[in-house]
C-alpha cells in the first residue's frame, strides 16, 4: 500500500489486513462490498499471488466479484459453496452489541444472505463507523420497483408507531434515475436519526408488502475489527468478550508494514 494514504484509508487498510489473519487455506469466504471490503480483497489477492493461499470467494456484489477475479481469487456462487466458513464485510454503522447498519453501497440483500450462510461474520471498519445507538446513518430498505411509492407510504406510516426520532424516507437515486440493485430493486433510505429498538424495527419492516430486506444486521456479526488512522487496530469479539489491539507501522520503503502486537 502506498504510504501517502489518507488517515481514513489507512484505517480501512489496517482493518482489512488484520482480517486476513482469520482466513485459512481451503476456506470458503464471503467477500463483502464497499470501500473497506475492497481493501480486504486486495490483501487476500496478495496472499493468493505471493503466498500461494488457496481459497474460494463468494462475492456479495458484481463489483466485488470483478475485483476478486482481477486479483486472482477463485470466485464461486453461494449455491456452489452451500455454506461458508467466514464472511468479512464492512459496515456503515455498528454499536456496542455489534449490531450493524449496512447497505450504503446498495448490496445489503446479498450481503445479508451471504453473512447468514457463514459460520462466522467479521466486520472491518474505521472508528468513525462506531455509534452508541444506531440510526445516524440512513437505514437502507430494499424494495421491489412495482408500487414502490405505496411501499414508501406504508413504511412512513409504520414508522409513526416505532421508537425512532426521524420518519422521513427518500428514494435512492443514481443521477436522474432511481438506483437499481444487483437484484433489480430500488433502495429507500430511512432517515431515522436514532433507532431505539433495532430488533423490533427490523422485524416490522420486513412484514411490509414490497419490502425485500432491510439493512439492519442483528445478531449476525461475531467480531468487529476497527482500524485507526495511525495504524492501530482493535478487535472486539462477542464470543470472547474481550478486545485485542495491534499496530501496523507503515514504512518508508514502498508498501510494507510491520505488525506489532501489543
Amino acid at each position: 500500500m502506498p504510504n501517502d494514504l489518507s488517515p481514513i484509508d489507512k484505517a480501512k487498510f489496517v482493518a482489512a489486513k488484520k482480517a486476513t489473519d482469520y482466513v485459512k487455506a481451503g476456506m470458503k469466504v464471503g467477500l463483502g462490498s464497499g470501500s473497506t471490503a475492497a481493501w480486504l480483497v486486495q490483501c487476500l489477492g496478495e496472499l493468493v499471488r505471493d503466498k500461494g493461499l488457496r481459497i474460494q470467494g463468494v462475492p456479495t456484489s458484481m463489483r466485488t466479484a470483478q475485483l476478486a477475479r482481477e486479483v486472482g481469487i477463485e470466485v464461486i456462487s453461494l449455491d456452489e459453496a452451500k455454506w461458508l466458513d467466514l464472511t468479512i464485510d464492512g459496515a456503515d454503522e455498528y454499536d456496542g452489541n455489534l449490531n450493524l447498519i449496512k447497505g450504503g453501497g446498495g448490496a445489503l440483500l446479498q450481503e445479508k444472505i451471504v453473512a447468514t450462510a457463514s459460520d462466522q461474520m467479521i466486520v472491518i471498519a474505521d472508528i468513525s463507523k462506531q455509534a452508541e445507538t444506531l440510526g445516524a446513518f440512513p437505514l437502507p430498505v430494499e424494495v421491489i420497483p412495482f408500487g414502490w411509492k405505496t411501499t414508501q407510504t406504508l413504511i412512513e406510516e409504520t414508522l409513526i408507531g416505532l421508537d425512532v426520532l426521524g420518519q422521513t424516507t427518500s428514494l435512492r437515486m443514481n443521477g436522474d434515475a432511481p438506483f437499481v440493485t444487483d437484484e433489480g430493486n430500488h433502495i429507500l433510505d430511512l432517515h431515522l436519526n436514532r433507532i431505539g429498538n433495532a430488533r423490533q424495527l427490523s422485524l416490522v419492516m420486513n412484514q411490509i408488502p414490497g419490502v425485500v430486506e432491510n439493512g439492519l444486521f442483528i445478531d449476525i456479526c461475531d467480531t468487529v475489527i476497527i482500524g485507526y488512522g495511525d495504524g492501530k487496530v482493535e478487535v472486539r469479539d462477542m464470543n470472547q468478550g474481550a478486545a485485542e489491539e495491534a499496530k501496523f507501522d507503515f514504512l518508508d520503503d514502498g508498501n510494507l508494514f510491520i505488525d506489532n502486537a501489543d
